[in-house]
């Protein structure tokens, strides 16, 4: 079954773009969908499963669910229950997430690891939004809240570093390498429009679409 993974630099526009193939081929768009379908598996909420994705724990996390994995008795039933799901559940729900909907049929699929999940499947395409920073800091200033606005080249520097440990930590591999990818667009050089149009074109011509005119 067909899939396309749209990896993306923060500010990119990349799920823009996948909203924007996936209506254009037809096919199920997978974005804050997987948070909502992960969340609902682990009984947390969608806003926590969006604030750990995609990121390494800290260092205090990380001792937090190491002495609730070794020392259960120090917790109580009440506070046993308040502790949050661990980065390696987080990861499995993912990857279960991701699977059945390869499954079910042809779909985008937004970050999540998942150009690494399926690396080795022949029927996917991997693409990777990416923008030089300044293209991407002026888009995080038109996103962010006023009050956050002059911390967004912050932001930007923060969210992709996490990204890229993300995918260090779990796949040994660097996520924002060129190889990982069939196919990598600069989003401030073609707009979201243009990336979109591209990514378009190549995957009917890669799993034999047609084209979309008939």
């Amino acid at each position: 079954m067909p899939i396309i993974t749209v990896s993306r630099m923060y500010a990119s526009g990349g799920s823009e773009v996948a909203e924007r193939v996936a209506r254009a081929l037809g096919w199920d768009l997978l974005d804050n969908a997987i948070v909502d379908q992960v969340a609902a598996r682990l009984g947390v909420s969608p806003a926590e499963v969006s604030a750990r994705e995609e990121r390494v724990p800290s260092l205090v996390e990380r001792l937090a669910t190491t002495l609730s994995l070794g020392s259960p008795e120090l917790y109580t039933p009440v506070s046993n229950a308040s502790i949050p799901p661990s980065d390696e559940r987080l990861l499995e729900v993912t990857r279960r997430v991701v699977a059945e909907a390869v499954a079910d049929g042809p779909a985008v699929i937004v970050g999540r690891g998942a150009q690494m999940m399926l690396a080795e499947r022949a029927d996917a395409l991997h693409v990777f939004c990416a923008a030089p920073r300044e293209a991407l800091v002026e888009r995080a200033r038109a996103r962010l809240r006023p009050d956050e606005r002059r911390g967004a080249e912050r932001v930007v520097d923060e969210t992709n570093r996490q990204r890229e440990q993300y995918v260090l930590r779990h796949w040994q591999r660097s996520w924002s390498a060129p190889q990982n990818y069939h196919l990598c667009v600069n989003t401030a050089w073609l707009g979201v429009d243009g990336a979109a149009a591209l990514i378009e074109h190549v995957a009917r011509k890669k799993f034999a679409l047609g084209d979309s005119r008939g």
